[in-house]
């Protein structure tokens, strides 16, 4: 595979590039809608995306021509990518994608729309695309991305052909940010199995020292919780910390679409406002704060991951003596944790995490979610327990 191909970045993934270049060889029969799929950081939409360029090459995705730059910029014509910062993609979105699946290729050799998070299609959104997929146009060519199969409704994954993609090993990752971004091999072998085969994360906590240190701070927070205080103490620190990275992000964008809507109804400071703008602006605004919920539920997600591979890990020390930890920079909390926890009690925090997870996703407040996690690991120790059976 070139340096330079578009498939250089899929790690770990070469039955999948291969299946694809076969594909990209005989354009004659190709199929017409695709359902990506894969665990988080796999490189779904990455897949997606390079697909799409080699498609549109004269090369077959050589990364260097016009047409591989444009798709890699995410300015071709005839690309187009549906994603949502919100908690779900609506019936508009959809409805203008199967509009423009409808057009003729401007400049490429086809029209290609790339739909990210399928599993966030409203029950509207994704009946509103399947006539699409149904009845296509002859040029046009839908590449949907979800974590699972099941993850999209059957009437729409019946009508595509699957590509399932695979977590990639952590050596592939860390060559990968060695060879990419220049990051020193020690921490590049660290970080990339600390992701646990998240690609975009690795990169994340490889180039940011702040990423780093605030992961850390969450692997040793047993060290801070002896008593009820400590732990309503740490999910207020967790909770303000993912309300102010959500934020960093989107206090920017939200002003920036307020500046565009003010300027496409006309409107000033001061003065009356025009007919349809308050409802604009209310949608807008509602659009905002679902955007902000879930970059706020993503970045609480993050923590919670990080403190089930930790738990994963003092389970593996308990009772795999020798297996490798995913969190090895951090050994020592690892055996802290295994000598004061019994693997019962390992399991019951591993259990307080998954409910708080689920209640996450149950639209739970987060703060009464995280304070009845942390609660848990003040889980009971007896001090005259024989170290063995600790």
């Amino acid at each position: 595979m070139r340096v330079n191909s578009v498939w250089a970045e899929l790690v770990g993934q070469e039955p999948v590039v291969a299946e694809l270049r076969k594909v990209v060889a005989s354009p004659s029969g190709s199929t017409h809608a695709w359902l990506f799929t894969g665990p988080p950081g796999s490189g779904r939409s990455n897949a997606a995306l390079a697909f799409a360029a080699a498609l549109q090459c004269e090369s077959g995705g050589c990364g260097t021509c016009e047409s591989c730059r444009m798709v890699t910029a995410g300015s071709h014509p005839d690309v187009q990518v549906v994603r949502t910062d919100g908690l779900s993609i609506g019936v508009d979105r959809a409805r203008d994608a199967v509009r423009r699946a409808a057009l003729h290729p401007s400049v490429g050799r086809l029209q290609i729309l790339v739909v990210e998070d399928a599993d966030r299609l409203t029950e509207q959104a994704a009946n509103a695309l399947l006539k699409s997929l149904e009845e296509p146009a002859p040029q046009t060519v839908w590449m949907l991305c979800a974590p699972a199969v099941e993850d999209v409704i059957v009437t729409i994954r019946s009508r595509c052909r699957s590509v399932v993609l695979r977590t990639p090993p952590a050596s592939a990752i860390a060559d990968l940010l060695v060879r990419r971004d220049g990051i020193e091999p020690e921490t590049a072998a660290a970080m990339a199995a600390a992701s646990q085969g998240h690609i975009g994360r690795a990169r994340g906590l490889a180039r940011d020292p702040a990423a780093r240190a605030w992961r850390t701070q969450i692997l040793t927070i047993g060290q801070r919780i002896a008593h009820l205080g400590d732990a309503l103490a740490v999910a207020g620190q967790v909770e303000s910390e993912a309300a102010a990275r959500a934020s960093a992000v989107c206090d920017v964008a939200d002003a920036r679409e307020l500046d565009d809507l003010k300027a496409s109804w006309g409107v000033q400071d001061r003065g009356r406002r025009p007919t349809g703008y308050a409802g604009a602006l209310s949608s807008l605004t509602k659009d905002q704060e679902r955007r902000r919920k879930r970059r706020m539920r993503d970045s609480i997600d993050g923590v919670l991951l990080d403190l089930l591979s930790l738990c994963r890990d003092v389970v593996a020390a308990q009772i795999a003596v020798g297996a490798p930890f995913v969190n090895a920079d951090l050994s020592d909390e690892v055996i802290r944790l295994a000598h004061l926890w019994t693997t019962e009690e390992t399991l019951r925090v591993i259990d307080a995490i998954v409910e708080c997870r689920a209640a996450l996703d149950a639209n739970a407040a987060p703060l009464l979610a995280l304070e009845r996690l942390m609660s848990a690991f003040l889980v009971p120790h007896d001090p005259n327990r024989p170290e063995g059976e600790r």
